[in-house]
């Protein structure tokens, strides 16, 4: 006895009726009582990405803190360094010390209490050679 069918297959590589069934429509809603067709939404993920790049680029590495101490460190003993020069000819400059004095109240960062305490001593002397031209700036 021999059954034939109709529908034969011959190889599993061919796409079945599951494969065709998105490619036609079978039921197509009329009138203007049919869903409307869903907004298209924008790509959330890459705005994300570029935001969390510039959150990354704006905190800085370890090193940043280091360097930029450095420079306000090496651009205070600079001005010192001016001001001892004043001193051993005998004509401090008023503005280079109203500089320093802004630049001490800039520089502190109170995390070090052995270099706060030099700090300290560096604005004293600055208040009384400021208080000698007869400035006395808000402490």
């Amino acid at each position: 006895m021999r059954i034939d069918t109709g529908n034969r297959t011959s190889g599993v590589g061919k796409s079945g009726s599951a494969g065709r069934s998105g490619s036609r429509a079978d039921f197509v809603p009329t009138g203007a009582d049919g869903p409307a067709r869903a907004a298209g939404s924008a790509p959330v993920a890459g705005m994300t990405g570029i935001d969390a790049i510039l959150a990354l680029q704006a905190v800085g590495g370890p090193l940043e803190g280091k360097k930029k101490a450095l420079r306000r460190g090496r651009s205070l003993l600079d001005a010192l360094d001016d001001i001892k020069a004043d001193l051993l000819i005998g004509q401090v400059s008023a503005e280079r010390l109203d500089n320093l004095a802004t630049m001490l109240s800039e520089i502190r960062e109170r995390s070090d209490p052995a270099l706060d305490g030099v700090l300290d001593e560096i604005d004293l002397r600055v208040q009384v050679e400021l208080a000698k031209f007869g400035r006395y700036p808000s402490a």
